[in-house]
């Protein structure tokens, strides 16, 4: 789970504090953009969040935050997992607690890392039987 912008990651297959398997094949990733409204001042923006329940509600139960980002200009980016039937939910709370003092914009997400990391090795791997060869 992300804590101040860091993220923390489990072995594929646990399961979260929020009882969401981390394993890719049961959950997706979700990328919200709630972007400021910023004919509102901070005050009005609490205002709303805490009159909807915004800070009981969001997330879902059943919905692990993966990281929740502050990014100056634009808003909050906040990447969640959770089980594909739970998107509908999250679409949900998010209409109800959110609209008024956010402009959303929704992103499907994977995790690039693994990916990454596979082929910088089949980059060094290549690099290092080119270098024998020379």
């Amino acid at each position: 789970m992300a804590v101040g912008g860091v993220n923390r990651r489990r072995p594929v297959g646990d399961v979260g504090d929020h009882g969401v398997s981390s394993d890719p094949a049961e959950t997706i990733l979700l990328t919200v953009f709630l972007k400021h409204d910023q004919s509102k001042n901070l005050e009005e923006i609490q205002g709303h969040l805490a009159a909807t329940g915004w800070w009981e509600r969001f997330p879902p139960n059943g919905v692990e935050i993966v990281s929740w980002n502050v990014v100056m200009g634009i808003g909050q980016i906040v990447t969640l997992r959770l089980p594909p039937h739970l998107l509908n939910v999250v679409n949900v709370e998010i209409e109800r607690c959110a609209w008024g003092v956010f402009a959303t914009e929704f992103f499907p997400t994977y995790d690039f890392i693994p990916v990454r990391e596979r082929l910088a090795r089949e980059w060094r791997e290549a690099q290092g039987k080119a270098s024998k060869r020379n």
